[in-house]
């Protein structure tokens, strides 16, 4: 063998030492040293260039960002016996790399302990308080439904007409919420994972939908809410129409009564002046008068088919014969 190639030997195994010996660490991850399998020493933490023993030691890498869990949509029972599906998703980190390589190795054995871990926590919880608390986070559309409920019934009090734009009902008032039990499962996990070297950042209700059956009894609910509301209207609008039409009869019987008697005070003065003129007349020429209300009288009694026999010399014929 050559000198040549004694010195490429050498420096492929010197390349091969070196490669070995030197490990490089991203920053959000951190890295476990191993000796033939077995943890030694504490992680490292700090992103950059170190050494190890070459070809005895392997490097084993964690993340150490804040990862996240998805987890299956589960069918539950709350304690009022409505049935729900209930999606969770969570964040959390490992913060005991070593404790966490010798436990569950790595990120897919941590995910099927949270699996198992939360998705056993949240069934527990959830069944052990009312849907309510699931749905919720404060009481505060209670308290604008009784700030509603009493506003309509000082107006209704006044004597106004009060019409329902919103259900307005029994709705039940909450004692934790959903952020609390959202709390508590995160709260109970991480006393579990706490041995596997995993913390849990936070627990979130993703999503929480009613089963088919329970689905339609709210529905039912909300449709003869609506119903119910709707009837209200109609019944507070044919009371309007009532009343507008009672205040229009009112109305136009007052504008008649009005308009008749003035029309008989003009009529009464038209015929009061009327007859003051004809008396002025009459005390004037009596005898035309006379000679007037006989020629009216003849236009009543003779008609073009009357026949009677009178004698010339009544005085009702006076003014037929020809010498008056």
């Amino acid at each position: 063998m050559n000198k040549k190639t004694i010195a490429a030997i050498v420096l492929v195994l010197l390349a091969l030492t070196a490669k070995s010996s030197f490990y490089v660490l991203t920053e959000g991850r951190q890295a476990i040293i191993t000796e033939f399998g077995k943890p030694i020493g504490e992680p490292v933490v700090k992103a950059g260039l170190h050494m190890k023993k070459p070809f005895f030691h392997d490097v084993r890498y964690v993340d150490k960002r804040i990862l996240s869990w998805d987890g299956y949509p589960n069918q539950i029972p709350t304690k009022d016996k409505k049935f729900i599906t209930v999606d969770t998703t969570a964040r959390w980190k490992i913060t005991d790399a070593l404790k966490f390589i010798q436990t569950v190795r790595n990120e897919k054995g941590a995910k099927s302990r949270l699996d198992t871990i939360l998705d056993s926590i949240t069934r527990d919880i959830i069944s052990g308080h009312n849907l309510v608390e699931a749905v919720r986070n404060s009481n505060s559309i209670v308290d604008r439904i009784s700030a509603k409920e009493k506003e309509i019934a000082e107006k209704e009090k006044k004597g106004e007409v009060v019409v329902e734009e919103e259900v307005l009902g029994d709705i039940e008032p909450i004692q934790i919420g959903r952020e609390q039990l959202s709390l508590k499962i995160a709260e109970s996990a991480d006393t579990e994972l706490t041995q596997f070297g995993i913390k849990l950042v936070d627990v979130q209700l993703r999503r929480i939908s009613y089963e088919e059956s329970v689905e339609e009894s709210v529905y039912d609910r909300m449709i003869s809410e609506r119903q119910r509301i709707a009837q209200k209207i109609r019944s507070i609008g044919q009371a309007e129409r009532a009343r507008i039409e009672g205040r229009r009869q009112k109305d136009l019987n007052k504008i008649e009564s009005e308009a008749y008697r003035e029309a008989r005070e003009i009529r009464g003065k038209a015929e009061a002046r009327a007859t003051a003129i004809f008396t002025k007349s009459l005390s004037k020429e009596p005898k035309f008068f006379e000679f007037l209300r006989t020629m009216e009288a003849y236009s009543t009694v003779f008609g073009e088919q009357t026949q009677f026999i009178m004698s010339l010399d009544s005085d009702f014929l006076k003014y037929l014969r020809s010498d008056h």
